[in-house]
């Protein structure tokens, strides 16, 4: 053994969480947070990622975008989408379904709650927003690659 390498301590591996733990990490994020990236797809186009506010009522994701959006013509021809919060050190990722919903057809709550964390939709011309529902599916929770395995928390819509 070389001098010295006795004292030093060994390379130390992060001990990756519980599923208990990591699902209340989930719930955490999406209820203090309200920024999110929300990447969509269709045939022949690609896939079509944008920032966006997001308000969420324990169950469903909410957002808003412009009717005439990308976002929209892809979540027309395929309903679902991906959704990420965090960052890449320690990542919640979501697959949802995804519907639309006219700005006069959401609840007062929703729209009151997004109007605080963005533009308010209610307030531009009939028809230049519309809100999106996003139904979790499936929730993964990783903080580095020691919690990869293990990473899926929700499935099917159950936690």
């Amino acid at each position: 053994m070389d001098a010295g390498k006795e004292d030093e301590e060994p390379a130390s591996i992060p001990v990756p969480r519980g599923l208990a733990e990591r699902q209340a990490h989930a719930r955490n994020r999406l209820e203090t947070g309200f920024q999110m990236w929300l990447a969509t797809g269709s045939d022949g186009h690609g896939a079509h990622l944008i920032p966006v506010a997001y308000v969420w009522d324990g169950s469903t994701l909410y957002t808003a975008t412009f009717t005439k959006s990308r976002t929209v013509s892809n979540i027309k021809a395929h309903p679902q989408a991906r959704v990420a919060l965090g960052d890449t050190a320690d990542v919640v990722m979501i697959d949802t379904s995804a519907s639309l919903v006219d700005v006069p057809d959401i609840g007062a709550d929703i729209a009151e709650r997004y109007a605080k964390v963005s533009t308010d939709p209610r307030a531009s011309p009939e028809g230049t927003f519309v809100y999106l529902r996003l139904r979790p599916g499936r929730i993964q929770v990783w903080n580095g690659f020691h919690e990869f395995a293990g990473r899926t928390v929700m499935r099917d819509g159950r936690w």
